[in-house]
């Protein structure tokens, strides 16, 4: 019987893959430095950023991050309703490929219509007639309203502060010590409201350098007093610092940032924050009659782009509430926003109790403005002493 013998196979690699091999591995490193020199070199408007990044996840579906989890663990798909646990690749592939997501109609628009991205903001909690047609939004002034000198009515103001002056309340139970606790500022601070401009009914001319949105905010920091809260309001005229340093009306947010971050540094008994605004909207939208009462709604903006998110949406979320309960129709409800744009953080993520409310809308007088702001008091005093009996250490138990 013969016996066959395979021959011994070597293999040899040549000297010149080698070199190919290493070539290629030497190339590979020196474009992957090159090609981050280029990205890191760009000009800032041309860099990956943060929110270019938002805006690419931005096209998944939320719930597909969780799928992503639960393909390791089975648990995380429990967050998810059951006739939503199965993904529906072909509605992902077309969402990514048009960017156009079957389940929101605005998305087919949003990109067509100008001014149609106002309306990217969420409802979250939606308050007595409020839908995507009336969100609140806000219009920049153009640069010669900024600039321009408008004759207020001072009368106005008056009758509407001595109304309300009418009003005393008994000396609060308990007071912060004479601690400044609740810090109010201005982001647009020449907004203003067209019953107190002479000669304005252009919405869009709703602006003024003295007479405007600030005196809510003063009204505020007098009510909240009067119920033994401590607070303090800035009225720095942000457009004109914009104006001296050549600023964008878009930078309000970071020039307001530093009057916040100042005030932090100063003052650390500071525990909220809060940014007031005026809407753009008109009367019917932005008016209540309460108990025969004519009062400015309100409205919560929470920016959807920042680590104290979920704090600060808990907190408006609960204002809210409480202004149902108290003055139903008050509040306008909850909104996030976020994306292109919008600021998508509106200084919120200094503190996870910040928050911004818009009051009123350009046609609300001050009458009425100072109303919301006194029942707002109301329900934040509320909530502040509840949150104060909360978080006070319990008592030392006697030996």
């Amino acid at each position: 019987m013969k016996r066959w013998r395979s021959p011994n196979v070597v293999i040899a690699v040549p000297g010149a893959s080698l070199k190919k091999l290493f070539m290629l591995i030497i190339l590979g490193c020196m474009m992957m430095f090159m090609l981050v020199g280029a990205l890191t070199s760009l000009r800032p408007e041309y860099r990956p950023s943060s929110s270019s990044l938002n805006d690419m996840a931005a096209h998944f579906p939320e719930e597909m991050f969780i799928r992503l989890f639960g393909l390791e663990n089975r648990y995380f798909l429990q967050m998810l309703p059951k006739e939503r646990q199965q993904t529906n690749y072909s509605s992902l592939l077309f969402r990514l490929a048009t960017s156009i997501n079957p389940d929101d109609p605005r998305s087919l628009l949003g990109s067509e219509l100008p001014g149609f991205a106002l309306y990217d903001s969420k409802i979250l909690i939606a308050g007595e007639g409020t839908d995507y047609t009336n969100i609140p939004y806000e219009s920049a002034p153009p640069l010669e309203v900024m600039l321009a000198e408008r004759q207020a009515s001072v009368e106005e103001l008056e009758q509407a502060e001595q109304t309300q002056d009418e009003k005393a309340l008994p000396p609060p139970k308990q007071t912060t010590q004479g601690r400044k606790v609740v810090y109010i500022y201005h982001t647009h601070t020449r907004e203003s409201y067209l019953p107190a401009l002479k000669g304005v009914t252009d919405p869009n001319l709703a602006f003024h350098r003295s007479v405007n949105v600030t005196k809510v905010g003063e009204k505020l920091m007098e009510e909240l007093e009067k119920r033994g809260i401590g607070a303090q309001v800035n009225k720095t005229d942000i457009e004109a610092e914009l104006l001296k340093k050549g600023m964008t009306y878009a930078q309000a947010y970071n020039m307001s940032r530093q009057t916040v971050v100042a005030a932090m540094k100063q003052n650390r008994d500071l525990q909220y924050f809060i940014d007031i605004h005026r809407d753009a909207h008109r009367r019917k939208y932005t008016t209540t009659t309460i108990n025969g009462v004519d009062y400015a709604r309100v409205a919560f903006i929470v920016g959807g782009e920042n680590a104290e998110y979920e704090k600060n949406l808990q907190l408006a979320t609960e204002l809210h509430h409480l202004l149902q309960k108290k003055y139903p129709g008050l509040s306008r409800g909850v909104m996030k926003k976020q994306g292109a744009g919008t600021n998508g953080k509106f200084n919120q993520d200094l503190s996870g109790n910040a928050i911004l409310v818009e009051f009123g809308g350009v046609d609300n007088t001050f009458a009425e403005l100072f109303r919301s702001a006194t029942a707002f008091a109301d329900v934040f005093s509320e909530y502040y002493w509840q949150a104060e009996k909360v978080e006070a250490p319990a008592p030392a138990e006697k030996k």
